[in-house]
């Protein structure tokens, strides 16, 4: 469906991207990955043909558009600040697009409150401004206008960063919803991994101009294929040598303690005396090797809490789910149950 091959941009000395390729296939929701400056919005606008690489081509349902103004891509995008136009009434700002196509009045406004619909505005938001809007009805106004011309692909560039934190998680399950039933090919970018993780099919992981990874959540997750991945996804604890050397000698499976090595937070367990076990299991299994280390922090955030357990060199975060059992007390003795598999491991000095 969509295809960068060898996309380079440079802006005078800078280079944005360099040498992308990558490919989204059609009905995928494919996200662009990564903190400020990564690249991911200006590979968003070459796809959009807001922007001319340097160098290398762009295909779209195997044509060649790197040449083609955006208006002749079958492209639909939603801009994070939204980009509405403030003069005119929600229902002008969705018929907009409709209206430059000369599309008939009667066609136009049965388009128009269908969309609007599908979106969640009410027949009496659409005869009012868009400055009597809160912001996610602003952002379902976007949405609609883009999806109302009915494009091949629909681009978001950080379409929910500007909403409150309910919000964002409410209309993120809606826009996936949407794009689900729609079958719409979505290309959307975000620097919030939660975002990216939960409404995904795929992920490409920007750093510095080039992709770190490209895979699905799980994946991403699961076997981030470098430090860089591994740090900017989820939450991980830096193993030292000793801790590493110890788990590796105890299980009887190599691991190298001269590699960078790192934990997620949810994978160890806590024992803590008299069949006590917190932590991501509830017994043990026969993957895992007992490490001892003392408790020296816990946080409490609700329906978990953080405890860092010192072994060794290392600080280990474990995720704890609360059930009412008394907290550890800080200076307490316990065993961390690892599971050797569960060690990442990348090249570079610890």
């Amino acid at each position: 469906m969509i295809r960068f091959d060898n996309i380079s941009v440079t802006f005078d000395s800078f280079t944005a991207i360099s040498d992308l390729n990558l490919e989204v296939s059609e009905g995928e929701f494919f996200t662009l990955l990564g903190p400020s400056g990564c690249g991911k919005t200006t590979a968003l606008r070459t796809l959009a043909g807001l922007v001319s690489p340097s160098s290398g081509d762009i295909h779209i349902d195997g044509k060649k558009v790197t040449a083609l103004p955006s208006d002749r891509r079958g492209v639909g995008m939603v801009f994070q600040n939204y980009a509405l136009f403030p003069s005119m009434s929600v229902w002008e700002n969705i018929a907009f697009g409709l209206k430059v196509r000369k599309t008939g009045s009667s066609e136009r406004t049965e388009m128009v409150r269908d969309i609007a619909r599908r979106v969640d505005l009410t027949e009496n938001q659409l005869d009012k401004n868009v400055s009597e809007l809160s912001g996610g009805q602003q952002q379902r106004v976007a949405i609609a206008r883009a999806l109302v011309l009915k494009p091949k692909i629909l681009l978001l560039d950080e379409p929910l960063s500007n909403l409150d934190a309910k919000l964002r998680q409410q209309l993120r399950v809606e826009l996936k919803d949407l794009q689900v039933q729609s079958g719409i090919t979505t290309v959307y970018v975000t620097h919030d991994q939660d975002e990216a993780l939960t409404m995904s099919d795929r992920i490409a992981v920007f750093n510095k101009g080039k992709v770190e990874q490209i895979g699905t959540p799980q994946e991403i997750y699961e076997r981030s294929a470098t430090e860089f991945v591994c740090n900017f996804i989820g939450d991980s604890s830096k193993l030292g040598p000793g801790f590493v050397s110890r788990v590796s000698s105890t299980s009887g499976r190599h691991l190298d303690p001269h590699q960078l090595s790192y934990l997620r937070v949810e994978k160890p367990s806590i024992a803590a005396g008299k069949g006590t076990i917190l932590g991501n299991t509830s017994e043990p299994d026969g993957h895992t090797v007992p490490i001892e280390g003392r408790v020296v922090a816990r946080s409490y955030h609700g329906q978990h809490s953080r405890y860092t357990v010192r072994s060794h060199d290392s600080d280990v975060k474990v995720l704890v789910k609360e059930t009412g059992a008394p907290a550890l007390d800080i200076g307490h003795t316990v065993q961390l149950h690892v599971d050797p598999a569960h060690i990442l491991q990348y090249q570079g000095t610890p």
